[in-house]
């Protein structure tokens, strides 16, 4: 992902509300949101690429997302792919902290990095550019390719809308798709400086991108209520516009282990 804001514990009848934008080149080849044969607990998207997710929740509710750190300065020779560290944790989602502790350990293999991994008991929050492991607190958050809550435009821009929303007793799911479609780029001045040319800054700068080759390849929702309800939606793209090519649905209650 890119772009995710989402809710924790924030609203009286939802433990978590994301709303999540995948960018990434046209032309990497992705399979749409479902559950894994082999893995049937998973339900994500797959980078058929390198075989990772960017983004999934399993039916015992745990979740887990990633966002890239940009920053050209990062070289790394052969690094893994960073969606395996999604997978590996909804293969087997042990405590959130334990976890991020084993990717902390080898977290200097890889290009940057957010990981976000729990469940609505536990959430937490990783990035190797700051080696830190934060147990999140109830509240709003946004993240994008800087450390969560960097306040890009983008970021704020969502986090804005993503307040307004659940200022409701109900979520309307077509307003969380409405946040994740805002094409307006960032004026000059609030631009980020990421080490990348301004046009590229400015072009990459909207919640929804779209260029001639890389943009915005869908848009995710996931709701989990206080009755274990989950809902995952995913709206793929045709590339380099909001044409919805395909959509993947999928609601179910929590499974508890006995």
């Amino acid at each position: 992902m890119c772009l995710i804001v989402f809710s924790y514990k924030s609203h009286p009848a939802y433990d978590l509300i994301v709303a999540a934008n995948r960018d990434e080149s046209y032309a990497r080849p992705t399979r749409a949101a479902q559950f894994w044969s082999g893995q049937p607990q998973i339900l994500a998207g797959k980078d058929l690429k390198a075989g990772g997710t960017w983004m999934g929740v399993t039916k015992e509710g745990a979740f887990s997302a990633i966002t890239n750190f940009r920053d050209p300065t990062i070289q790394k020779e052969n690094p893994p792919s960073r969606g395996h560290l999604v997978l590996d944790y909804l293969k087997n989602p042990v405590d959130s902290n334990a976890y991020l502790q084993q990717v902390d350990e080898k977290g200097d293999q890889y290009s940057g990095f957010n990981l976000l991994a729990g469940t609505v008991d536990q959430l937490a929050y990783y990035s190797n550019q700051q080696k830190k492991i934060r147990q999140l607190e109830p509240g709003l958050y946004g993240l994008s390719n800087h450390l969560l809550n960097t306040p890009w435009p983008k970021v704020v821009t969502a986090k804005q809308s993503l307040e307004k929303i659940i200022q409701g007793e109900t979520i309307p799911e077509e307003a969380l798709f409405e946040l994740l479609a805002d094409e307006r780029q960032a004026s000059e001045g609030n631009l980020p400086n990421t080490g990348i040319p301004k046009n590229l800054e400015k072009i990459v700068s909207p919640v929804f991108i779209k260029s001639d080759r890389y943009g915005t390849r869908c848009s995710t929702i996931l709701l989990i209520d206080k009755e274990g309800k989950v809902v995952f939606e995913e709206r793929r793209f045709k590339a380099g516009t909001q044409n919805i090519d395909e959509v993947s649905r999928f609601e179910f209650e929590i499974e508890h282990n006995t």
